[in-house]
């Protein structure tokens, strides 16, 4: 085979040569670069967090382990980790790098890249990862193009997103992926990640004479909320501003709790009005307001209106789960919820977070009963699945004599109030036997579920 031989020899120089280039512009973007960039681990060992799938015997660190790695799917927040993940498992793999970001890629940057890691393939036997950052930002026709690739084992696949991937990426290139879900990282992980920075002296700070305190660095990791990236950038800008400000190296640098406080700015809360985190949220103040906890309750619904959630969205909420869980075990609580969305309204933020947190502890303080919910549920499932019941002839409508007269319509009706406690002795309101809704024995239902019994016991002692 001489002309694949003769083209062998062509493309292996070519690619020495692009590695050559790629790897010194590398190093000078590498001299350049912030400190949360110039901190990325090298090894899986270095990597903080994450331990569900990278922890010992755990599913990633095994794939690596046995050298048996499909193409992966990262989802999860900023700053936890998925950029540097991949540029690990690269290593680790022995693979080349490619990283696109999604927002600004084309199919030709993308056709290009898998050009190149054929050409690699075949001359070097080495594979190619390509990793995508926001993957979710491509459509199904970008997604599409990679499909062929990703099964063949071309290119391996890593793509980076902080949207749900079930949602947002296409089913074919989900089959071929494995899905790892990161998490925040911990304020112990951040710490260390800290201590990490200044002691390194080759990529880190360590150069300079830094006394940091426990505080301090406890500040950040908690004002950071589990982004690595926004605390080294925040210990980065404290250091060097002494640093800059002395005018030379050897300064003795303090990073107490002042200086972090004028380091980072005020937390910004991870939170995205149409994705997951949207309805976590929402889910969360509804499960703690139906299970009487005020604090949980008070907590999400400033966690939300902190993001800038409608707060007409959260009115709306409280409104149903008044009816939806509380129903006449309280029925002030319709009335409460339908005040509050009323004032939320007309008042609008900063002032209706009041009358929002007034209305969500009511509802969190409240008796708890689905009854009404499960009655209504019960009744449309027999509308819709079996026979329709004709309205009974006695309780019909009889606007004309003749519809009385002639078709019997309202004819033995029993007017409540004719009888002794306004219960009619002998009347059929539905013409079959049903039973949809069943008080509780909590709150105000429990007077309901006596006055019920109440008038039963007048219909069996009464003749008609």
């Amino acid at each position: 085979m001489p002309g694949i031989c003769e083209d062998l020899d062509i493309i292996q120089p070519v690619l020495m040569m692009k590695n050559l280039f790629r790897q010194s512009e590398d190093e000078v973007i590498a001299a350049n670069a912030p400190l949360a960039v110039r901190m990325r681990p090298r090894t899986l060992d270095d990597i903080l967090g994450q331990q569900d799938f990278l922890g010992p015997g755990k599913m990633l660190r095994r794939m690596l382990e046995a050298g048996s790695v499909s193409s992966l799917v990262f989802f999860g927040p900023p700053g936890s980790g998925k950029t540097t993940l991949a540029t690990v498992i690269a290593r680790h793999c022995d693979c080349e790098f490619h990283m696109l970001n999604a927002a600004s890629a084309s199919v030709k940057d993308v056709r290009a890249i898998i050009e190149e890691a054929r050409a690699t393939l075949t001359a070097r036997n080495r594979r190619t990862v390509l990793f995508i950052d926001e993957l979710h930002r491509f459509n199904r026709a970008q997604q599409d193009v990679l499909l062929n690739d990703v099964e063949n084992g071309v290119i391996l696949l890593i793509g980076a997103t902080t949207e749900n991937p079930f949602f947002t990426i296409n089913s074919p290139l989900l089959s071929r992926s494995t899905i790892f879900e990161f998490q925040p990282l911990t304020e112990n992980d951040i710490v260390a990640l800290l201590r990490r920075a200044i002691a390194d002296e080759e990529r880190g700070l360590g150069k300079y004479d830094i006394t940091a305190t426990d505080e301090a660095l406890q500040h950040l990791a908690t004002i950071s909320d589990g982004d690595a990236r926004r605390a080294l950038t925040a210990l980065e800008v404290g250091v060097l501003s002494q640093v800059r400000a002395a005018g030379r190296d050897d300064v003795k640098v303090t990073f107490d709790l002042d200086v972090a406080q004028e380091s980072i700015q005020t937390k910004a809360v991870q939170y995205d009005r149409t994705g997951d985190l949207h309805y976590d949220a929402i889910s969360a103040f509804i499960k703690s307001m139906r299970g009487s906890d005020p604090d949980a309750t008070v907590y999400w619904l400033a966690r939300m209106l902190a993001a800038g959630e409608d707060p007409r969205f959260i009115a709306r909420r409280i409104a149903i789960l008044a009816s939806e869980d509380i129903g006449n075990a309280d029925p002030r609580a319709i009335s409460v919820a339908a005040a509050a969305f009323d004032i939320t309204e007309r008042v609008g933020m900063p002032e209706c977070r009041i009358t929002l947190s007034q209305a969500a502890i009511y509802m969190a303080c409240a008796p708890k009963s689905n009854a009404s919910y499960k009655a209504i549920d019960a009744a449309l499932a027999d509308v819709k699945n079996n026979r329709t019941v004709p309205v009974p002839k006695h309780l019909r409508n009889a606007p004309h004599p003749g519809m009385k007269e002639q078709l019997g319509n309202s004819e033995g009706y029993q007017y409540s109030h004719s009888y002794e406690g306004g219960v009619s002795p002998d009347q059929d309101y539905l013409g079959v036997d049903k039973n949809y809704y069943t008080p509780t024995d909590r709150g105000y239902e429990k007077h309901i579920r006596q006055y019920l019994d109440w008038a039963k016991s007048l219909r069996e002692k009464k003749e008609p």
